[in-house]
């Protein structure tokens, strides 16, 4: 874990919820941009703390220059805790949303991005055309709980859009998100070699594609650290591979 100013945070939503979250910062230095973390599918493993979330918050404050912040959506738990609530099919996780984009709003973070992952996304694509943020970076979209009209209000407001797609993809993969895509004129949608959903010894060029949309001068990242580092600890996770890694939507159907 790379040098940052990590803060634990509680997250207030507007229909009266406390969320778990926290935030890294360069440590010695403000921030040029910002990321927040949507996690993957609760109800299949998705949090806070899904690895390439993690890595992010433990690399890119030093590597990038940037500040990440992470939070679990209503119901969700995660090492760091359990927010409160429940799990809302993607309803109510709207005022999550909000909440996250409103703290860096207070806290007057610079240029925000959403960063949404699976689940993730379609709350992006649903609730984060929000006032300050800059655009959204989406992986494994699988455009499951988002319909079209999110993807026209995506076009006609005209903020940038870049979809990460992995090849063997459970759920989406490049041709049809092409196609489906093309719905919103600015998207760029990129695809990923060989790449799966959860994104498995992919981590490092999701964050190196994440980090050339926002922060093109930072790219790619360094591959060596010879400064100080911190201890980690994931070993909360060392008996839950698929929570770990992200976790699955309910598997697609094959007709």
């Amino acid at each position: 874990m790379l040098p940052a100013r990590r803060e634990a945070l509680t997250l207030h939503t507007a229909d009266g919820l406390e969320l778990v979250g926290d935030i890294a910062l360069p440590a010695d230095r403000a921030p040029e941009a910002t990321l927040i973390c949507v996690h993957p599918l609760p109800t299949h493993g998705g949090m806070m703390d899904s690895h390439i979330f993690r890595k992010a918050a433990w690399r890119l404050p030093a590597l990038a220059n940037m500040a990440v912040l992470r939070f679990n959506t209503r119901g969700t738990e995660s090492q760091q805790g359990r927010s409160q609530g429940e799990f809302d099919h993607g309803v109510g996780e709207r005022f999550d949303v909000a909440a996250a984009v409103e703290y860096a709003e207070f806290a007057e973070l610079p240029r925000v991005w959403l960063l949404g992952w699976s689940f993730g996304t379609d709350l992006t694509l649903k609730y984060g055309l929000e006032p300050g943020v800059e655009g959204a970076i989406l992986l494994s979209p699988p455009l499951r709980y988002s319909k079209e009209e999110d993807l026209e209000r995506w076009a006609d407001d005209g903020r940038p859009l870049l979809a990460l797609i992995p090849e063997q993809d459970d759920y989406l993969q490049y041709p049809e998100a092409k196609r489906r895509f093309a719905a919103v004129p600015q998207a760029e949608v990129e695809e990923i070699d060989k790449g799966g959903h959860l994104w498995v010894g992919k981590a490092e060029e999701a964050l190196d594609r994440i980090v050339a949309r926002i922060l093109p001068e930072h790219a790619p990242l360094p591959t060596t650290w010879d400064g100080p580092m911190e201890r980690g600890d994931t070993s909360a996770y060392a008996n839950k591979t698929v929570a770990a890694f992200g976790g699955f939507l309910p598997k697609p159907d094959r007709d």
